[in-house]
């Protein structure tokens, strides 16, 4: 299945607050040999957010979710996971058991509100206040704090995906000087061909004196890398061009 990132609320739009669910959930899935596939950042806009998630449902991709599951008028990601599966919101027991178990009485009349998930929903449990989240077909959807949803997201791993691992995917590259990328494309195209196993990439830019330079590689199979790499130094060094090593930096 694909694996995709929703980082939403309008405050990261506007730049009032800096994401840092992305970073921490691409080092989170790279421990486990994974990836996303991709990444979306939405404002609290309850019908853009529907209709990502109806798709990314249909899809059955593996989706985590982080921000717009509170209970004010600004928050549209439970009822909009809601309108994408067609389904109604139901209070859930065990997301109200947690509320009176932490709030009391002080859980009634507003703070239960944040126990109204899609039926069909099971709880994540929260360490840090037990205000839960909730999770359906595949769709992780965290609160907005890092320290609430991080934790949650390592729970998540732990006890509904303990064996969700692959391989860690290995990177080999050259760096290679004065070509641009349309005078190797035929190299590229070639080695796409070969090694249908590995990700080619080339990553172009400019050096302070005006010259270009290009970082070529391929990313994949620890079994290929090697050979993929080989077939592309090769290459390069046919068609006339100084290359060097490339050092990831420190």
């Amino acid at each position: 299945m694909a694996i995709g990132a929703l980082i939403i609320g309008d405050e990261i739009l506007s730049g009032k607050r800096q994401d840092r669910h992305l970073p921490h959930v691409v080092a989170t899935l790279a421990a486990r040999g994974l990836g996303l596939d991709y990444a979306h950042y939405v404002g609290d806009d309850r019908g853009r957010l529907t209709a990502l998630l109806r798709d990314s449902f249909a899809r059955g991709d593996l989706v985590f979710s982080f921000g717009g599951i509170g209970a004010t008028p600004d928050d549209h990601t439970r009822q909009a996971a809601a309108a994408a599966l067609g389904v109604a919101l139901e209070r859930h027991p065990e997301a109200v058991a947690e509320l009176e178990a932490r709030f009391g009485a002080d859980a009634y009349p507003n703070r239960v509100l944040m126990a109204e998930f899609p039926a069909g929903s099971r709880i994540i449990p929260n360490p840090f206040n037990r205000v839960a989240a909730f999770a359906i077909r595949d769709h992780q959807f965290f609160p907005g704090f890092p320290q609430m949803a991080w934790p949650m997201l390592d729970w998540v791993l732990a006890t509904w995906y303990p064996d969700l691992r692959r391989v860690p995917a290995e990177e080999r590259a050259i760096v290679v000087y004065g070509a641009g990328e349309s005078q190797l494309l035929p190299l590229m195209d070639e080695n796409v061909a070969k090694f249908p196993m590995l990700k080619l990439f080339s990553l172009p830019s400019f050096m302070p004196d005006g010259g270009r330079r290009i970082e070529l590689g391929v990313k994949g199979d620890p079994a290929y890398v090697d050979a993929g790499l080989a077939h592309l130094r090769a290459g390069v060094e046919a068609a006339g061009f100084r290359w060097e090593p490339w050092v990831p930096p420190a």
